[in-house]
């Protein structure tokens, strides 16, 4: 691989570590202050894990991505020695894991609309007693 694209593998990671850390500073903006303007706790956070081992989980994967930008911009360290079966496994568990949260969120809002959808079958009833 040339330095080029090594580089250009380096900004696209680096940039997406940035929209994690920018997710992850919200988060215990939230947790942390009660910040109002951004999304309310639920909204970010599933409850899988508790909070007080998610965020050093989440500073944790913060800093090996820092150190697999670093480690590719400069196009010389442990993060960038190529390793097929890694690779492969990588992208393996990528799929799991975005099935995993596809199928997370089409739960989630699946009660949403199982909750709409009853309320709306309680209101419409054509034998529900006259309004007064």
């Amino acid at each position: 691989m040339t330095r080029v694209e090594t580089r250009r593998y380096a900004l696209v990671l680096s940039v997406l570590a940035f929209l994690f850390l920018v997710r992850v500073l919200g988060q215990a903006l939230v947790a942390f202050f009660g910040v109002r303007w951004l999304p309310a706790m639920p909204e970010w956070y599933s409850g899988l894990l508790p909070y007080r081992l998610l965020l050093p989980t989440q500073l944790a994967i913060l800093l090996i991505q820092a150190k697999v930008s670093t480690d590719l911009f400069r196009g010389h360290g442990p993060m960038t020695v190529q390793r097929p079966r890694v690779g492969r496994a990588l992208r393996w568990f990528s799929v799991v894991y975005f099935a995993a949260m596809v199928l997370r969120y089409v739960l989630t809002m699946a009660w949403l609309a199982v909750y709409l959808y009853a309320l709306g079958r309680y209101t419409g009833r054509a034998d529900a007693p006259p309004r007064r």
